[in-house]
């Protein structure tokens, strides 16, 4: 029977974080899922731990263990082996922020699911590193996407869109940005939100060192650039320049201002 929802866990040498995100993941209220653990020919023992553990559960969790070429190859990869109808990745070291993220969002799925595309149920986070709740844009737009997009930790996808379009893994950065823009941007998804903490974020990982962050700056003007209009992204650029992004981003990485930023845009989400 096919489950509900599949969870991905790729990893590679991640020590003691993937249990405790498979602990988090086993602890869900909800039961109609499967785990499809990912590994990337790890030597840390990970392995060997993951197949332990897929050992005393009730056959809900599967472990892969197959060369990759870098985490999106992995997802894709995952995503091939996964069953469920809805597609979820959470990241070694994060976990669910509660034992009814799966529930809610089950019962959030089944009132919204009957549009004709296929759909993204998406939520908030809570980011670590900072302390404070991240909220994710609640609708959808152009500029939304060009701006940010809510991170995959927070996002439910409908199976058949990561199938119809995988992560492109010539992005080591933003292949989550580009399935995401393609989603929107070729009329392929639908867009859902509930105002619910999805994942309890690490952060500092892949995609946050110096080097990548100068990668991702790079991504972000090659796939905006192939899904963008010329005209409305010199539009969008000269909002940010005006309202100051790279501050604003300064504030919300700060643990003494992340609170305030974090509460103000939220508020503003909530009103427009």
């Amino acid at each position: 029977m096919q489950p509900f929802f599949s969870v991905i866990v790729v990893c590679l040498n991640p020590g003691d974080k993937l249990m405790k995100t498979l602990k988090s993941i086993e602890k869900q209220s909800f039961r109609d899922w499967e785990v499809v653990v990912k590994d990337g020919m790890s030597s840390d023992g990970t392995f060997e731990a993951a197949k332990a553990f897929a050992e005393n559960q009730t056959g809900n969790v599967r472990v892969i263990q197959k060369k990759d070429a870098g985490i999106y190859d992995a997802m894709n990869q995952a995503v091939e082996e996964a069953c469920g109808r809805y597609v979820y990745f959470l990241n070694c070291g994060d976990c669910f922020y509660s034992e009814k993220v799966l529930e809610e969002m089950a019962d959030f799925i089944s009132e919204k699911e009957y549009g004709e595309k296929p759909g993204i149920f998406y939520g908030n986070i809570f980011e670590r590193v900072t302390g404070q709740q991240v909220a994710s844009n609640p609708r959808i737009d152009a500029f939304g996407c060009y701006r940010n997009v809510p991170c995959h930790q927070a996002c439910f996808y409908d199976r058949r869109l990561l199938l119809a379009h995988p992560f492109d893994t010539s992005y080591r950065v933003r292949a989550d940005y580009e399935q995401f823009l393609w989603c929107f941007f070729a009329g392929a998804a639908e867009f859902y939100y509930r105002e619910l903490l999805i994942a309890d974020y690490e952060g500092g990982g892949f995609s946050e060192t110096k080097e990548n962050r100068r990668i991702s700056r790079k991504e972000h003007r090659e796939i905006t650039g192939r899904y963008i209009p010329k005209g409305q992204l010199l539009k969008f650029r000269l909002i940010m320049g005006i309202t100051l992004a790279p501050l604003r981003t300064r504030l919300s990485e700060n643990e003494k201002t992340a609170g305030i930023y974090n509460q103000l845009k939220r508020r503003l989400y909530l009103h427009k």
